[in-house]
């Protein structure tokens, strides 16, 4: 089997054949987290406290997923660049250099999460009430960094080569898995949080199994070859150079996490930062579609791009960005209307689902428009255009949301509306910004496929 359908099958029919599953296998992915927050969250008597610990474990966790982008997110397309270019040869280079680098990662990350993991949760939001559960939570996690660094990354590399439903099915094998262990760690064996936590990398470690499986099987078009363990700079350096922004989004959602729980358990204390914890596992859940859509389009436009398709190219961002807005529009309808039907998904305490409800709309309010900042993000990725992905994911995170979580307080009577209201706020003025910077790079990217080659 070869990829040369990616150049020649219908680009409409194409994205949806490669999207679907993919949007698929990202919000089976999310079910891993999600799942747990909504058995903890139902916990007799302690659900609301335990259901904020594992959210203050959030910010570690998104950091353990950058860390396995900032390999795969840059080596992926690479790989379907060099084979747009007919150079399997070097694509499995990519991919035998990655898929060791994210081992050796892997490792130092385990040895720094089990040694600092109480100290860092303090640091990111817990209190005293809190901290016993996130830190059980986390010392089992821990253990099972290798098995999400290597099943995220390197799914990847199938996904890439067109395999969209087996790089489905990888991470289908490990929702069901944890969907049937976690009722039965937390209740029928009573071991709570860390049942959720047992039974969360028991799933990742299947699914890490098939991966690395198929990726040595003769059905995969790029096979690892222990030949292409032997890293080489000039080969690992460009994914990660281009992997970095993907690295820099997540790296700063858990910064911005860490802020946003800080600062509202300052101003409206534990009630505020399991407001929060619920809202980002809606945020996470309700992207994931946007997202995969733009990354069932990175196979299409990368494979395009390295054979200098510009129309298919065009073609392909065209359909992705209408994709995006329509669903990012869907969404905000559906929040602004029944924002209690989300929330009620992980707590039935009263006092919590209200306050939550009306944190919501305000936290949501610009998601309107952000289908625009996932197609564009994830083009300049899916084109090798490293330095402009890594501005538009810095702009919104670092230059804009993380000042105004503490500007707003400053300017507003009630402090913790203020918090919440700095995300819309960022929003909007990141996607305009994403927006006129793309139309003045991609017109450089056409430009150029469209000059004739010298060779």
């Amino acid at each position: 089997m070869n990829n040369e359908f990616l150049g020649k099958e219908s680009v409409g029919k194409l994205l949806f054949k490669l999207s679907i599953p993919t949007v698929a296998a990202q919000l089976i992915n999310m079910l891993y987290n999600l799942v747990d927050r909504i058995f903890i969250g139902k916990m007799e008597n302690i659900g609301d406290l335990a259901l904020t610990g594992v959210g203050v474990c959030l910010p570690l966790i998104m950091i353990v997923s950058a860390f396995a982008a900032l390999i795969s997110s840059g080596g992926a397309p690479r790989a379907s660049i060099f084979m747009g270019k007919k150079d399997n040869q070097t694509a499995e280079r990519i991919m035998g250099n990655c898929f060791l680098l994210q081992i050796i990662i892997s490792v130092i990350l385990t040895t720094i999460l089990l040694i600092f993991n109480e100290k860092l949760l303090l640091l990111f939001g817990a209190s005293e009430n809190t901290i016993e559960y996130a830190v059980e939570y986390m010392n089992i996690y821990a253990i099972g960094t290798i098995f999400v660094q290597l099943t995220l990354g390197m799914n990847a590399y199938i996904a890439s080569q067109g395999f969209a439903k087996t790089a489905m099915f990888t991470v289908l094998i490990g929702a069901i898995i944890n969907i049937i262990l976690d009722p039965i760690f937390i209740y029928a064996l009573d071991m709570g949080v860390i049942g959720a936590a047992l039974a969360t990398i028991i799933a990742q470690a299947s699914s890490c199994i098939f991966v690395i499986l198929f990726l040595f099987s003769k059905k995969s078009i790029l096979k690892l070859k222990i030949r292409n363990f032997l890293l080489d700079y000039k080969i690992f350096l460009p994914c990660m150079a281009l992997g970095l922004a993907p690295f820099i989004m997540q790296v700063s959602e858990s910064i911005i996490l860490v802020s946003f729980n800080t600062s509202l358990k300052t101003y409206g204390g534990d009630i505020a930062v399991g407001a929060m914890t619920i809202l980002s596992s809606i945020m996470q859940f309700a992207m994931l579609p946007m997202q995969g859509f733009a990354q069932g389009s990175q196979p299409i436009i990368s494979y395009n791009y390295g054979a200098k398709n510009e129309r298919r190219v065009t073609q392909t961002f065209k359909l992705l960005l209408i994709t995006c807005l329509t669903y990012s529009s869907l969404l905000y309808i559906l929040i602004m209307c029944f924002p209690k039907l989300f929330v009620s998904m992980f707590t039935d305490k009263p006092e919590l689902i209200d306050f939550t409800v009306k944190m919501m709309r305000i936290y949501f309010g610009a998601i309107l428009i952000f289908g625009a900042q996932i197609a564009c993000q994830m083009t300049f990725v899916s084109i090798g255009n490293a330095k402009s992905s890594i501005i538009v994911a810095c702009v919104r995170k670092f230059v804009l949301l993380l000042p105004l979580i503490y500007i707003m307080p400053a300017i507003m009577n009630d402090k913790t509306v203020a918090v919440y209201t700095a995300e819309p706020i960022a929003d909007f003025l990141a996607v305009t910004f994403t927006v006129i910077l793309f139309i003045f790079q991609f017109r450089k990217t056409i430009k150029k496929l469209k000059e004739p080659s010298l060779t």
